[in-house]
């Protein structure tokens, strides 16, 4: 049974869970209700002016964020299907807004002041607070629709390849210690944009060729604050210097091909190059999630197989329990999502109730998620 109450923030304690939304101004969501306080977040429901908030205890609080409070109104032969082929999605990376909010802060710290002492100490600190997201849950998969950490561009891409990097890392057999350096690595890959002018950083055209011969000088400018840290082995600093190199050699800075590429990264221009897409620029539109998966499966010549057969197993397009529309014309409810088919997971119609198995079945090859 739900027991639900209104605590004055004053008496607020870590491990309540908040029952309702704290929004800003722009209707922005703060805290999401369900969210298990801590320390962070009471003091910043406190500076806020926060008087007091409603917050929930009760055995019923564990399933509210499992999205079946709504099939008791589906259609019986709907209901059945559902509830037989129902196959929960691998465990998720999850951060939580207070982690969110000191990964950010951390991130954007160490990209304004790369000379600091405590670069070190601060990169470790938000890697570890990433390898613990992924831990504590046993996560082996992420869901990059809901990646993102900061509306700032540049530290938003550097935490979700820097996390998608890892599981990639995991999922591949890597050991902790190498999925903490490729954490490492992806945090820091654009580390020398820091370096770049903000004229050109921020330019909001497309750079003419001068401004991307300057721009590409990044990876080499990265390395090179690396390489003066003692802290950092050589595979993380040559991961960043190889981040945009091609296993046909087309890349930069070195025009590598894929044997001398470190495997770092190899798995860090997967993650570099998808969040790229999906992400809106001031020079270009940002792609869909599904077009992004189906660009990097296209680029079989400059991305290393095996990164990213691991990429595509480890992403979830289609959480369970979203709905989708058919290119049939039919809204489906997805139930089971395959390692190997991340755009066409199992499906069941929310009218007629039919099994759409859009991996193995056949006949289903014709019908598309729109």
């Amino acid at each position: 049974m739900i027991k639900r109450y209104y605590v004055r923030t004053s008496s607020l304690k870590e491990g309540m869970r908040i029952d309702q939304a704290i929004k800003d101004r722009l209707d922005r969501t703060l805290i999401a209700r369900g969210t298990l306080l801590d320390e962070y977040l009471i003091d910043g429901l406190k500076k806020r002016g926060v008087p007091g908030v409603y917050v929930s205890e009760g055995e019923e609080d564990i399933k509210q964020e499992k999205p079946e409070d709504d099939i008791a109104t589906l259609p019986p032969v709907v209901r059945h299907n559902v509830e037989k082929l129902r196959t929960q999605d691998p465990a998720k990376v999850t951060l939580s807004e207070s982690v969110k909010k000191r990964v950010s802060e951390g991130i954007q710290y160490l990209y304004s002041n790369s000379s600091t002492k405590q670069f070190a100490e601060t990169s470790s600190k938000i890697t570890n607070d990433l390898m613990k997201a992924i831990n504590d849950n046993e996560a082996l998969a992420v869901d990059i629709s809901t990646l993102k950490t900061s509306d700032e561009y540049t530290f938003k891409h550097s935490v979700d390849v820097a996390t998608m990097s890892m599981i990639i890392a995991k999922n591949q057999g890597y050991s902790d210690k190498d999925v903490y350096n490729i954490g490492i690595a992806g945090l820091l890959h654009d580390m020398g944009k820091s370096k770049i002018p903000l004229e050109i950083l921020n330019k909001p055209g497309r750079l003419n060729e001068d401004e991307f011969a300057i721009m590409k000088q990044h990876s080499t400018l990265g390395y090179e604050i690396l390489k003066e840290k003692k802290e950092f082995s050589d595979a993380i600093s040559l991961a960043v210097l190889q981040h945009h190199e091609k296993m046909n050699g087309a890349g930069y800075p070195l025009g590598c091909n894929a044997d001398k590429i470190i495997h770092y990264a190899k798995i860090l221009s997967v993650a570099d190059v998808y969040d790229a897409l999906v992400t809106e620029r001031p020079y270009k539109k940002s792609f869909s999630q599904r077009t992004a998966v189906e660009m990097i499966m296209s680029m079989t010549e400059e991305l290393d197989i095996t990164a990213m057969r691991s990429f595509l197993g480890s992403v979830i397009l289609y959480p369970v329990d979203s709905t989708v529309e058919l290119s049939n014309g039919e809204k489906a409810r997805v139930v089971e999502n395959k390692s190997n088919a991340v755009l066409r997971p199992t499906v069941v119609g929310l009218t007629s109730g039919n099994v759409y198995n859009l991996a193995d079945d056949l006949s289903c090859a014709n019908i598309l998620i729109l």
